[in-house]
């Protein structure tokens, strides 16, 4: 089961930091990635970070501004989101997956969402 948190308001330039947190098998077993999906958009690709292969990766639209990280202990995974901007008004799904992939199909195991609306 995964559970996000820390959603919500910001205005542009503004920062926030999703969680995510993981019960079941310790997350560091999956790739742990991160959706959005903007009202009458498909659902895109954010960020990863697997454990097993050592690597995180980014959408190029996020690049530079959010990261992705872990906390084992806790098995909760962070999106910290910098700079934000007007477009990355979105709902915020964290997934897992056994493959490293950026694809939402290869992802079997879904959260519920979090609302995030960056707005003046």
């Amino acid at each position: 089961q995964l559970v996000e948190s820390g959603g919500g308001r910001v205005q542009p330039g503004g920062s926030l930091r999703l969680a995510c947190a993981a019960s079941g098998r310790a997350f560091r077993v999956y790739t742990m990635g991160w959706f959005r999906q903007a009202p009458g958009k498909e659902r895109e690709f954010v960020a990863y970070m697997s454990s097993s292969a050592g690597r995180t990766y980014y959408a190029d639209s996020v690049k530079g501004r959010f990261t992705i990280s872990g906390d084992n202990a806790e098995n909760t995974v962070y999106l910290q989101m910098n700079s934000l901007k007007p477009e990355d008004t979105a709902e915020y799904y964290c997934a897992a997956s056994g493959a490293v992939s950026a694809y939402s199909y290869e992802y079997d195991y879904w959260g519920q969402g979090t609302q995030v609306t960056v707005s003046s």
